[in-house]
């Protein structure tokens, strides 16, 4: 139309982080909405995390207009909040955000030198700041390194334990900004408080505080003391006055807190900080799921990750199928109905790992930690000497980070406590540290551990009762990602190994086919949870090839059951296939377990790598885990004996 203005496109002019060190205050303003709309239409219809990156653009695009990555290193914690961060550094097309070999949902080094960190797992910037800002000044190096922490992050002790070595050294350039959008600090923004902000950030008052206190500590005993009463009164001002001064107590100087959303005072409180000369906490108040009338609606967690959704309504594409997760609130909340010593405990997942049931009737035994894997273990271990059985509900990914307080807390302890391991095996699309694939090959290693996964909704239901009913000793229930199969009845039951497929001519001898080439095998499928299905489609092909083909899920994976050795008569080769690691997972044992039988082991599970993000599909795909790929492997195996 004839004398329309066009909108700037503030966003597409931005190709590295200095371009935004040009911009107006009314660019700004036009380049946060920008941000916001392109990341709605793209996590709309990729999925990803959506509420925390809504609620950092303001954040981000202050931070790389005050200081200068990567000279300066930028690190998020956890980096499901770094959208924005990569739309300002130079990718800032998310058209292919999380899908195979597109741009990841978090941090990569292999996609931009301004990434650092690439765990997901919450937590640990801090550790990583005080590590690098250590180097940099052994080095010689000013630059800053700013870690960015928040959603829940702080909750975890490992934070608190990297706090506690970065204010020990009062010179080295660390900043902390705490990202709040926990709606649990009362912002206390106020003239007094903004005064006393400027006052604290000024160099002058910090060589004026240097000065008094060199010149007290010379006058001995009165002057120390004098010393102590006026530094107790400067802290007892700030405590009325900011209530984080407990950050200060460990060390740090605090400044905040500051709205989030208010790019410029942002930048003003941030060069102020960047103005100090040692460690320094920024305090940010931020709303998550900003900007999005859907997300800011939605209490449970302002959209904190979403699947594919309508960007208009914020409603899912697709309704969501009934799953794993929910089978397993159901039924936890039932046997808590029948059980009063039942409890559950969880690490700031409560409704992503279907607490939600069971806290809603029981609000008293569910426990919420927050990100503190490693207490939840040992609190649970103290739970089940007092006579309760506490059932420990995390993703499978994150129990890595309490094997020792398995091991040494539930396990040594004989304590009757029950893992329940939400997403195992392969999840795929928030990358390699998202995976649950390291848990089957991790508590092998457990005295006294017993670990069951589940293939459908009827086993996971029983598999979770006989687990809870164990008493002296660890148990662990694993499960993947989705939806689930539909039901997958067994022929019969050996012991407490179900038999779902079996042929009548397995006792018949090999026999070859007038060209000498083909040589019939007696085969034993041993699948495991979730790899049912594929292993079942896998043998009905292998039953065109000619060969007979069994197939048994031994339900309780840990300690591998002796019966195997039952089943594994009169076969020519066993095949395990599992979805964890196989380099000292389930196959491995089983081939321990039959080293002195007269057949063959072939162990089919994710070689020991670290796994790129792509759909749950593809990857099985890459790694021979689904029914082509297996029947690939057996017919190559058999080929080569």
């Amino acid at each position: 139309m004839a004398g329309k203005k066009e909108k700037k496109d503030v966003l597409g002019a931005i190709k590295h982080p200095a371009d935004l060190r040009t911009l107006t205050p009314a660019d700004l303003f036009i380049l946060a909405a920008q941000i916001r709309s392109r990341m709605i239409k793209t996590v709309a219809r990729t999925g990803g995390h959506l509420g925390p990156n809504l609620g950092v653009v303001e954040l981000t695009i202050a931070l790389h207009r005050v200081f200068h990555s990567p000279h300066d290193t930028l690190i998020f914690d956890t980096g499901h909040q770094a959208y924005v961060h990569k739309m300002l550094t130079g990718r800032s097309d998310l058209s292919d955000l999380r899908q195979k070999g597109g741009i990841s949902g978090y941090p990569s080094r292999e996609e931009s030198v301004h990434d650092v960190v690439e765990n997901s797992h919450a937590s640990a910037s801090l550790s990583w700041a005080d590590g690098i800002s250590r180097e940099k000044q052994r080095q010689g190096d000013q630059s800053w390194t700013i870690a960015v922490i928040g959603d829940g992050a702080l909750t975890g002790g490992m934070a608190w334990e990297a706090l506690n070595n970065i204010a020990a050294n009062e010179h080295r350039r660390v900043m902390v900004i705490v990202n709040d959008n926990g709606r649990s600090y009362a912002p206390t923004i106020g003239g007094v408080a903004h005064h006393l902000d400027v006052l604290r950030s000024s160099k002058s008052y910090e060589r004026a505080l240097a000065w008094g206190k060199e010149r007290l500590m010379r006058m001995g005993d009165p002057g120390r003391f004098a010393y102590d009463a006026l530094h107790g009164i400067k802290s007892g001002l700030k405590d009325a006055l900011i209530p984080q001064a407990m950050f200060e107590g460990l060390g740090l100087k605090y400044l905040g807190p500051v709205d989030g959303h208010d790019i410029l005072a942002l930048e003003d409180l941030l060069t102020r900080a960047r103005a100090l000369e040692g460690p320094v906490l920024v305090h940010v108040i931020t709303e998550k799921g900003r900007g999005y009338i859907p997300a800011e609606k939605d209490i449970a967690d302002r959209f904190h990750a979403v699947g594919q959704i309508h960007p208009e309504t914020g409603l899912p594409v697709a309704p969501a199928r009934f799953g794993w997760t929910s089978v397993f609130a159901e039924e936890i909340r039932d046997i808590a109905r029948e059980n009063s010593h039942i409890v559950a405990i969880t690490a700031a997942m409560l409704l992503p790992v279907g607490l939600g049931p069971m806290n809603d009737e029981f609000p008293d035994r569910v426990i919420d930690v927050g990100i503190a894997e490693q207490h939840a273990v040992t609190s649970a271990a103290g739970m089940a000497y007092m006579g309760a059985h506490p059932v420990v509900a995390l993703y499978a990914t994150f129990l890595n980070r309490a094997f020792d307080q398995v091991l040494m807390d539930v396990a040594l302890h004989h304590a009757g406590v029950t893992f329940v391991l939400d997403r195992a095996g392969v999840t795929g699309d928030d990358g390699a540290s998202h995976n649950g694939m390291w848990d089957i090959a991790m508590l092998q290693v457990v005295p006294s551990l017993r670990l069951a996964a589940p293939r459908d909704e009827v086993t996971l239901r029983e598999e979770l009762r006989e687990a809870v009913a164990v008493t002296d000793a660890p148990t662990v229930l694993r499960y993947g990602k989705g939806p689930l199969p539909a039901p997958i009845p067994a022929v019969r039951r050996h012991a407490m190994i179900d038999i779902l497929r079996e042929n009548s001519n397995q006792a018949a001898l090999p026999d070859k086919d007038k060209a000498g080439d083909f040589q019939k095998k007696r085969i034993l499928c041993v699948a495991t949870g979730s790899t049912v299905p594929s292993v079942l489609a896998a043998a009905d092909i292998l039953e065109t090839h000619g060969h007979d083909v069994t197939v048994v899920d031994p339900r309780w994976l840990l300690p591998v059951p002796e019966e195997l050795r039952d089943c594994a008569k009169n076969v020519d080769l066993v095949v395990t296939v599992e979805d964890g690691i196989v380099d000292g997972g389930f196959g491995w044992a089983v081939r321990d377990l039959l080293s002195g039988e007269n057949c063959d082991v072939m162990a089919l599970g994710i070689p020991r790598t670290f796994l790129a993000h792509a759909t749950r599909s593809d990857i099985l795909h890459e790694v021979g885990l689904d029914h082509e790929g297996i029947v690939s492997a057996v017919l190559s195996h058999v080929k080569t004996r």
